[in-house]
């Protein structure tokens, strides 16, 4: 489980306005959580804390009942983060090299590294292509490496930072469909997004941000009426199709 408690974030001296201002929030395992707001409303602030990118200027942050900052290795093996732009997390030439690179670091024996990363290429349809060069790959396929490079990771949430940003529909529908397989597979997703009409339809929860603050978190269904007024996007209601007399 994720857990923040009045967390408090500010870029800047104390006068300065708090992107995240006061959040409270848990996210239990295996849960599908889209995190909604316009640009500028602190999702992005607000998940760097789920595994100690960003540190609090008050409250706290606490995965699995430990707070973050007592523990960056446990945090940030339990909570994967996928960020906005994917070359930015990448550190390595090629596709193996990249995904093995977390559980590397972990001092993991090389069985289990050769096993995590094989399974991670798996989820993302990318397994025969291991010693292709990531420089080479299409957005998409960048995005997937991503996935990949924190699936290694063995997470019990996924994070996910905007990752639909610049891809194509096709390319966009690759992504979602990798997504429902994790869904299924009972890995917790994260999805950072103020554009909701890809995932919604996956989503158990949605949480909406305003001024870095909670301002809806209930049920998809429930949330979608609320959503527009705070500059969200969301999906077309589907109409029920009439009985015939």
């Amino acid at each position: 489980m994720i857990e923040t408690r009045e967390l408090v974030h500010r870029y800047g001296d104390e006068e300065s306005p708090a992107a995240v201002d006061g959040v409270t929030l848990s996210i239990p395992d295996g849960e599908f959580v889209l995190l909604a707001g316009p640009n500028g409303s602190g999702k992005s602030t607000l998940v760097r804390h789920f595994n100690g990118l960003l540190e609090p200027d008050s409250g706290e942050v606490l995965v699995d009942g430990t707070p973050v900052t007592d523990d960056l290795v446990a945090a940030r093996t339990r909570v994967g983060m996928v960020f906005q732009q994917p070359r930015d997390g990448f550190v390595a030439a090629t596709v193996g090299a990249d995904v093995a690179f977390g559980p590397e670091n972990l001092g993991l024996a090389r069985e289990e590294i050769d096993r995590r990363v094989e399974e991670a290429l798996e989820a993302v349809n990318m397994r025969d292509r291991r010693d292709e060069r990531i420089d080479e790959l299409s957005g998409g396929e960048r995005e997937r490496v991503a996935i990949a490079g924190a699936l290694a990771m063995d997470p019990d949430h996924l994070v996910l930072d905007e990752p639909f940003t610049g891809l194509d529909a096709p390319t966009r529908e690759s992504v979602v469909e990798q997504l429902r397989s994790l869904k299924e597979s009972g890995t917790g997703v994260v999805l950072v997004t103020h554009d909701l009409r890809d995932a919604f339809a996956l989503a158990d929860r949605i949480v909406a941000l305003a001024d870095g603050d909670v301002a809806v978190d209930a049920s998809p269904e429930e949330a979608r009426d609320r959503l527009p007024e705070l500059g969200i996007r969301v999906p077309p209601k589907r109409e029920t199709p009439r009985e015939e007399p």
